[in-house]
């Protein structure tokens, strides 16, 4: 969230990224990589270099990033693989079925937000609650999050 709360406003050093989000930085650095390579964050070399999110963060979805990081967007594995499980499993079918819905929930939810979302609604949480901020996931701390508190 970071990269997104400074879309617009040049790149990020990784080491300024690190610090914000009190990260190690070469953690941060393969993170950077895949998004990168995934087309979410673009690289700058030289002295004024960084990263920077390739596109606005209102066409970026959540679902993009989760995927490209740990895989499918719930715990019980892909949707096909759940309908397989349905087909073929008289005993737990209807165990597979809930599992569907909680994954195609999940889906739906995390393909309609962007990081724009998280991070109008990060700000908005923030004006209203004085609570210690809680650590985000290493890959959306950096995707999106705003200015230290």
């Amino acid at each position: 969230m970071t990269l997104g709360h400074h879309y617009g406003a040049g790149t990020m050093k990784i080491r300024d990224i690190a610090i914000e989000n009190d990260l190690p930085e070469k953690f941060l650095e393969l993170i950077l990589l895949e998004l990168k390579n995934a087309r979410i964050v673009e690289s700058v070399r030289g002295a004024k270099g960084g990263y920077g999110l390739r596109r606005p963060p209102s066409e970026i979805q959540l679902s993009e990033i989760i995927r490209l990081i740990d895989g499918p967007l719930a715990p019980f594995g892909d949707a096909d693989q759940l309908r397989s499980l349905i087909a073929r499993n008289d005993d737990n079918r209807a165990l597979y079925e809930v599992f569907l819905k909680v994954r195609d929930s999940a889906a739906k939810i995390l393909e309609s937000t962007t990081i724009a979302d998280l991070i109008s609604g990060h700000q908005h949480s923030r004006k209203r609650s004085s609570r210690k901020k809680e650590k985000a996931a290493p890959v959306l701390a950096i995707a999106g999050r705003g200015a230290k508190e």
